[in-house]
């Protein structure tokens, strides 16, 4: 092997599956597959999740929801979660797909290309709980509600879901946001059933604050292994992906590994440690196509060395390495050129 290889270990991705659901059960688990599944593989990830029984699937577009939806068939639930156009909104129907609506224009819109399609959308209405991203405003819900209701009394929509994103910027603005969440919920329930899914906490919210998870959470990174910026390892959850490379060449007491910055390795993350068989060492610096390594007793051309990975032979996390250059874990893998062969492990 002289090409570069992001090894994606499926053993390690349902291990942490099963850690997650642990976590936070009784509430389910909704995978997060967005930019192509944290850069893993989003059919990969959908196979493997589908295989490890997990039931809920969260896309940012519905273009992300079609490409799952091709892979479960007609099982799983998928939600889609992005303000999309028309004529996605009549794929995602077509597809079963379940729509986020931030927006009473949104909602319109949907309405109407139920009706005119004899479908029944299977909506999430989105609370803006004080990060403002998105979301219907606490004094225009009520209004929201009732159109809902009677678009449900039409049979163009079902209201399936209630969700939020959390700021996550401190407890206290968080225990605020679920107190707006939960009064959105209550307005809900006074109007009809309650929906199946209530979701407000991502990740680090519903790994660490179990007061805040609803019915369901959705989790992206920390199935990966991926975790949070500055954040603490993840206790159960390891890296699914690990970059390998190959000493092609030894000059002086270091290695020539087959991967450099037009790969995707940016030159800034020179000093890094990294793994070899023989434990830690520096990358000492990257050039186009390759990078030099501290050498160490007995290294030879041919040689693996782990840019990043689970620490099994010294290396950083992702995270750690994204933390170098100011970005996430999910960057580091997703800014990989085609060069670096994806291979599925296990």
């Amino acid at each position: 092997m002289t090409r570069p290889e992001l090894r994606i270990r499926t053993d390690r991705f349902v291990s942490n599956i099963r850690a997650v659901r642990d976590r936070i059960a009784p509430s389910a688990l909704m995978v997060v597959l967005k930019d192509d599944a944290y850069g893993h593989g989003l059919d990969w990830a959908v196979e493997a999740a589908r295989d490890a029984g997990v039931q809920w699937y969260g896309t940012y577009d519905v273009a992300g929801g079609v490409e799952a939806r091709r892979v479960l068939g007609d099982d799983g639930r998928i939600f889609a979660w992005v303000t999309s156009t028309d004529a996605e909104i009549d794929e995602a129907l077509a597809r079963g797909i379940d729509l986020g609506v931030g927006s009473r224009e949104y909602l319109a819109r949907i309405v109407a290309r139920a009706r005119e399609g004899g479908a029944t959308a299977r909506i999430h209405l989105k609370i803006d709980t004080g990060l403002h991203r998105n979301g219907l405003l606490p004094e225009e819900w009520p209004q929201a509600i009732e159109e809902v209701r009677r678009a449900e009394a039409d049979g163009h929509v079902l209201l399936v879901g209630i969700w939020s994103h959390l700021a996550e910027a401190s407890d206290a603005e968080d225990d605020e946001a679920q107190t707006a969440f939960l009064e959105a919920v209550r307005i809900v329930e006074a109007s009809g059933p309650t929906p199946e899914a209530l979701h407000l906490t991502a990740s680090a919210a519903s790994w660490w604050r179990p007061e805040l998870r609803g019915t369901v959470s959705r989790i992206g990174a920390f199935c990966y292994g991926i975790r949070s910026a500055d954040g603490p390892d993840i206790p159960g959850a390891v890296p699914v992906a690990e970059l390998v490379a190959t000493v092609v060449g030894i000059e002086d007491d270091a290695a020539v590994i087959s991967i450099g910055s037009f790969d995707g390795i940016p030159s800034t993350l020179a000093g890094a440690e990294i793994g070899t068989d023989a434990g830690t060492r520096a990358l000492q610096s990257i050039r186009a196509t390759t990078s030099l390594v501290a050498g160490w007793p007995g290294m030879r051309v041919g040689d693996p060395v782990w840019l990043f990975g689970a620490g099994e032979h010294g290396e950083s996390s992702a995270t750690s390495l994204a933390e170098r250059i100011d970005t996430v874990g999910e960057e580091i893998l997703t800014r990989l050129t085609p060069r670096v062969r994806r291979v599925i492990v296990g």
